[in-house]
């Protein structure tokens, strides 16, 4: 089924919440184990329709801001949803406390108790009312974002429009096109300011209520850190430091050299400008794009070519940028068709290459696993999620030489030295928002001086020159992350180191390492974090040393090439 042939209904709250409370009498009263599993399937059941009408809406909402329909439902979503969550608390408390419980672990993967014990800590009458605030300065920060239309050299671009001129081979093109773009954050600082400003105190609010000092721990639980804490992470930020900027700075003041620049700082419109020659560009965009993807992964293997053919067959993705969609790109399902979908912004740069091959991933490992029982379990937590996803971008590379065709070369330096440059990048995203819930009472103008102070040690290279917007601390406004999902970035960080072990193992012909990717997608959410990564064989990124043997690989293939010679 085509997904504009989906079906949307609004469901009513009253009816929703009876039906919940019917389950849950049902489960309490289950005279014996099968009318107790019963009742927990047809709660399943339930559970996987709402959510696929609320990723439907969400979807079209997505796609076309400007539809009032689908934005009022989205709204409706958002206000209904913490009081969805709490009737489902309560049948989870339900399902722990009857004496059916042991049988049930015996057919339902340990992850569903460990994360559903997150949540109960999560969901409470007391915080309803902040999550529905919450959601909706969320929804504010996305509608404000999407509504940019800036005016550049004759025509009006969105903020994802306007990127492929940031990336432009002139170099004035590219400085006017910076100063257009971060004008307009500049122009909206106050209102952004603000939204975020409420959104930390909301969310500080939530804690207090829950017995928490500050935001940090109930983020935690919020985002399912199954196996692993606050001192992993700072530890593993130590080891960014250590291990990776050096190796950033080495890559970063090569660049300078080869763009024209003494020493290791660059300007900003020049950050992403790999070659004096120009970045690599695609051949192919929009369909002629998809054909291409499709014959790669058809090739790749005969699930990947099922699964892809399918996205296609049922109209699953929205690549293109447009004027009223919303910014980013995501990849979400739609439980009863066991189907995923694709959104994204495409502008005509490799980063849509990168995206499509990145939501990709993610939508393989929802096709290898969608059968999962709980049909939540289908989905890892999210750092998990960015292995699949992050790791399907260095397996297609065999590929690229079709895409990039003269400029295959390039992008593969671009691609590897990218995803490297990330890593103290969303490090950094990281500890801002540690610094910033540590202290919810700072004014707009201390959350940008803490950017930009850690920024210089994360990022030494960056040059602000004639933007005081950035100068000042704020690039972080433009990620939407720490403004609708507290703490969910540093997990890109965790895959991409476990990505990069794909990837060298790759460099050694292992040919296994795409079996292993394979597991981790069928597993799903069946394992936490940890456990994932020693079924796929890898190292856990907090161990000692993971980082520096990663880096020494990545090492040995930036000096075995010579990207002036690109």
């Amino acid at each position: 089924m085509k997904f504009a042939e989906m079906e949307y209904k609004h469901p009513d709250r009253d009816a929703l919440l009876n039906e919940l409370a019917e389950i849950e009498s049902r489960l309490k009263n289950a005279k014996d184990y099968e009318d107790f599993y019963q009742a927990f399937v047809d709660y399943e059941t339930l559970g996987s329709h709402y959510g696929t009408q609320q990723n439907i809406a969400s979807i079209r909402h997505t796609i076309d801001t400007r539809d009032d329909f689908y934005t009022k439902e989205d709204d409706y979503f958002n206000e209904i949803n913490p009081v969805v969550g709490h009737a489902q608390n309560q049948i989870i408390k339900a399902i722990f406390d009857s004496p059916f419980v042991e049988q049930l672990r015996k057919d339902v993967p340990e992850t569903f108790f460990t994360t559903n014990e997150f949540a109960l800590q999560v969901i409470s009458p007391e915080i309803i009312e902040d999550i529905q605030e919450e959601n909706k300065y969320a929804s504010d920060y996305q509608k404000l974002v999407a509504s940019a239309q800036i005016e550049f050299d004759g025509k009006t671009y969105t903020l994802a429009g306007l990127e492929d001129k940031m990336n432009d081979k002139d170099r004035e093109v590219r400085k006017r096109a910076h100063k257009a773009y971060w004008g307009w954050f500049a122009e909206h600082e106050k209102e952004l300011g603000e939204i975020y400003d409420k959104l930390v105190k909301i969310r500080t609010r939530m804690a207090k209520k829950k017995g928490f000092e500050n935001y940090i721990p109930l983020g935690y639980l919020r985002m399912m850190r199954l196996d692993y804490n606050k001192d992993d992470v700072e530890v593993y930020r130590k080891n960014i430091l250590k291990d990776v900027v050096p190796v950033c700075m080495d890559l970063y003041k090569k660049q300078a050299e080869r763009l024209g620049y003494d020493g290791n700082t660059l300007p900003v419109w020049d950050e992403k400008v790999e070659f004096e020659s120009g970045n690599p560009r695609p051949k192919y965009h929009d369909q002629k794009l998809v054909n291409k993807a499709l014959n790669m992964y058809k090739e790749l293997s005969p699930q990947t070519g099922e699964f892809f053919q399918a996205m296609v067959d049922d109209e699953l993705m929205d690549l293109n940028a447009k004027p009223g969609k919303a910014a980013g790109g995501y990849c979400t399902s739609l439980a009863d068709y066991k189907r995923p979908f694709i959104f994204a912004n495409s502008n005509g740069t490799s980063h849509d290459v990168e995206t499509l091959t990145h939501e990709a991933g993610h939508a393989f490992q929802y096709w290898s696993s969608k059968d999962i029982f709980p049909p939540e379990l289908a989905w890892p937590t999210m750092e998990s999620a960015e292995i699949d996803s992050m790791s399907m971008e260095f397996f297609t590379w065999p590929w690229m030489k079709s895409i990039f065709e003269e400029d295959t070369d390039k992008y593969y330096f671009s691609h590897l030295s990218g995803c490297v440059k990330f890593l103290p990048y969303g490090v950094l995203v990281d500890h801002f928002q540690h610094e910033v819930y540590e202290n919810p009472d700072w004014t707009p103008d201390e959350r940008m001086a803490c950017w930009r102070r850690l920024e210089k040690q994360y990022l030494p290279q960056k040059d602000y020159e004639e933007i005081d917007f950035l100068e000042r601390g704020g690039w972080w406004m433009r990620q939407l992350h720490i403004f609708l999902n507290p703490f969910y970035y540093i997990d890109y960080t965790l895959a991409q180191v476990a990505a990069l072990q794909f990837w060298t193992r790759m460099q050694k012909e292992d040919p296994e390492a795409f079996e292993d990717y394979k597991k981790v997608c069928a597993a799903g959410g069946t394992l936490p974090f940890r456990g994932l990564i020693e079924l796929a064989n890898l190292k856990v990124p907090f161990e000692e040393g993971c980082l520096g043997e990663t880096m020494e690989e990545v090492q040995k293939w930036f000096d075995g090439h010579d990207a002036s010679s690109y």
